[in-house]
Parts: C-alpha cells; sequence; structure tokens
C-alpha cells in the first residue's frame, strides 16, 4: 500500500510529494521545487530509501532541488516528457527571473511518455501525458490507491495557466476532461500547489471546467 506525506516548499509553495510503498520502503520525491536540505530531513524522520526523483514537468518550481537530491541519494530522475526539455535547457534563466538560488539545465535519466508506468516498491504508477500547462507535462496514477499527482493540471476549483511559453488553454481542457476525469470521480488528486480534491468534485464544480 501507499503512503505519503505532502510538503509545500519555497515562497511559491509547490507541493512536494514523498511517496512510499509500505511493504518495501522504497520511496520516490515527486516535483522537488527546491528546499532539499528540508526534503532530506523529511526523508530522514521517515527512515525511508529514495530510489526515485519524479517529474510532472519542467518550470523551475518543481524542479528546482531535483538534481541536487538525485546527486545526493544516487538515483535516476524520471520525467516529464520530452516536449518540455526547453525549460529544463532555461533553469538557469529561470533562477535570475524569479529570484530564485542558482540551478544548472539538466536532463532527467529517463523521458516518460503517455501509457508508461512508473514503480516504486511495489507501487505502480501509469504515466499520462497531459499537454496545456506546459507541452510535456505528465500526471502520475495510481490506480490501486486511487490517488493522482497532476502537477499543475488541475487544481481545487482552478486549472493550470497557459500563459506561459509554450501553453495551450485548449490542450488543457482537453487533458483534463478526456484524460483525467474519464479515470473515475472517486480519484484524489495532489495538485502542483493548495489542497486536494477529487476528479469527481472538479468535474461538477470547477468553474473553468463546468
Amino acid at each position: 500500500m501507499m503512503q505519503y506525506q505532502i510538503i509545500p516548499v519555497t515562497e511559491f509553495q509547490e507541493n512536494c510529494s514523498i511517496i512510499w510503498c509500505e511493504s518495501t520502503n522504497e520511496a520516490a520525491i515527486v516535483d522537488p521545487g527546491g528546499e532539499a536540505e528540508l526534503l532530506k530531513k523529511a526523508v530522514e524522520k521517515l527512515a525511508l530509501k529514495v530510489t526515485k526523483i519524479l517529474l510532472t514537468h519542467g518550470h523551475l518550481d518543481h524542479v528546482g532541488a531535483a538534481k541536487e537530491l538525485a546527486d545526493f541519494y544516487q538515483v535516476n530522475i524520471y520525467g516529464p516528457q520530452q516536449e518540455d526539455k526547453f525549460l529544463l535547457d532555461i533553469l538557469p534563466q529561470q533562477c535570475v527571473q524569479f529570484g530564485f538560488p542558482f540551478t544548472a539545465a539538466f536532463e532527467p535519466d529517463t523521458w516518460l511518455n503517455d501509457g508508461e508506468i512508473v514503480k516504486v516498491g511495489d507501487i505502480v504508477f501509469d504515466v499520462i501525458h497531459c499537454p496545456g500547462h506546459t507541452p510535456g507535462h505528465v500526471v502520475f496514477i495510481n490506480k490501486a490507491d486511487k490517488i493522482a499527482f497532476v502537477g499543475d493540471v488541475l487544481f481545487n476549483n482552478s486549472i493550470g495557466r497557459t500563459d506561459f511559453p509554450r501553453g495551450n488553454h485548449l490542450d488543457l481542457i482537453t487533458s483534463i476532461k478526456n484524460k483525467l476525469f474519464p479515470l473515475g470521480d472517486d480519484i484524489r488528486f495532489v495538485p502542483g500547489h493548495g489542497p486536494m480534491s477529487t476528479f469527481g468534485y472538479e468535474r461538477m464544480n470547477n468553474p473553468y471546467l463546468v
């Protein structure tokens, strides 16, 4: 069974999630946007073995500590989809633009594509390519535990911005309605910022989608 802890990091308060498999104690860190030392302490307190870093998309506030943590734990970075390469290539410029500590450009060890799976211990995550907020955005969903980590695609009563480079509003709405909502109303999701919700609640109540 999967367990998780959500840790908001940096002044942007993005949700970084530590997820782990109870039976193996193996863990992954999803979207470590910054504050690497805080995340290391959380992992240590939970006594977990980090085996992967997972990224939903290439924006600085979701990847800022990814390379540092991957190097520290000697693990690979998975995701996003390769269309977000341009964002990872300009991380140093993003740091200057947003006043973040310097982050060097990097590439993940594995780009992810729609329909692939990622395992963390005995937990299986389906990878869903959900472009719109960024062209290479992916979502990780654990169907067994009915929980998804959706990055900046969907929020509680809101949706991801599409005014960044290569954002596309129509693609975003299509991703949400055609790829996420059909997975079931009872799927809980952890957004990139803010409180959790369910696909069912957002399908019925989200003012940007009804």
